[in-house]
């Protein structure tokens, strides 16, 4: 096997599991498994963050990237730097859940260091596929679920990462370049680049985030029918919370302003959802 210089491949960036949107490996989920939960999140994170960093060119992403999707393949090995993919694989070895899912992960932050803007709609759901659906789908296999509910975990996973670039919209332009909004809904509404510079959201702009929000629903419809597919009881818990939490903010985003500043759930929020979420998803209703 090949062997490529891997020092510093990391950037962090400080984010954790306690600065996600949403739950990442919380209580609600067996004990035995959160181990294998954390181990997933930490290789996402590390390469999110690379592919989130201002100061690296495109080829060094791409390249440090490369590497870490080497390593979960056993194409690369012997590397303290990218530990974070041998315990993926170590884990998968463990549990039989395919490092698939980490790859496909890899594969959205390579797209985000090279594409910047997305056509359509349906340009915006490819790139979900490979950036959310694979969570959710690394849970159901972690958990011994029934393949059967990818399509509603699919549907959570994408509603929950179009939501989150709705509440980052000005910075995701201003930072990185980057726009996660529909271009032929924005040239119909004529809005252009500036409009995600501006201090407050314009007409136009308004609704487009409102059409993606809408999109939004229609994929919360398809995820209200995950909780009671899941035959464990705790990931049926934290499905049906987030699927509540999911609902909640999209309610704050067509409220509220995300270019005046983030839209954010609210502690009464999480609590709301929390208790009415556990109670359903015991309950299987």
């Amino acid at each position: 096997m090949n062997k490529t210089p891997a020092s510093d491949v990391e950037i962090p960036t400080g984010k954790g599991a306690g600065d996600e949107n949403f739950p990442v490996g919380s209580f609600l989920l067996p004990r035995k498994l959160r181990p294998h939960v954390a181990i997933f999140y930490n290789l996402a994170r590390a390469t999110d963050d690379i592919a989130d960093n201002g100061e690296l060119t495109p080829e060094d992403k791409l390249s440090r990237l490369d590497r870490f999707e080497k390593a979960l393949t056993c194409n690369v090995m012997g590397y303290p730097d990218l530990q974070k993919s041998y315990a993926v694989a170590q884990s998968s070895e463990d549990t039989g859940v395919p490092v698939r899912h980490s790859v496909d992960l890899i594969h959205a932050f390579k797209q985000d260091a090279v594409k910047l803007r997305y056509n359509d709609w349906d340009d915006l759901m490819g790139y979900c596929a490979l950036s959310a659906s694979p969570v959710g789908r690394f849970l159901l296999d972690l958990h011994g679920e029934d393949p059967a509910g990818y399509p509603s975990s699919d549907a959570l996973c994408n509603a929950l990462q179009v939501l989150n670039h709705l509440q980052d919209l000005r910075n995701d332009y201003r930072t990185l370049d980057r726009i996660y909004l529909p271009g032929d809904w924005m040239a119909e509404q004529g809005v252009t680049v500036g409009d995600l510079d501006a201090d407050a959201t314009s007409p136009g702009l308004r609704a487009v985030i409102d059409r993606c929000l809408d999109g939004c629903d229609r994929l919360l419809e398809d995820a209200r029918r995950l909780p009671v597919q899941l035959e464990n009881r705790r990931l049926r818990m934290e499905a049906s919370v987030i699927v509540r939490l999911a609902a909640r903010l999209t309610v704050l985003l067509r409220e509220g302003d995300p270019v005046a500043g983030r839209v954010e759930l609210t502690k009464v929020d999480f609590l709301d959802c929390g208790v009415r979420g556990i109670v359903a998803g015991l309950l299987r209703i």
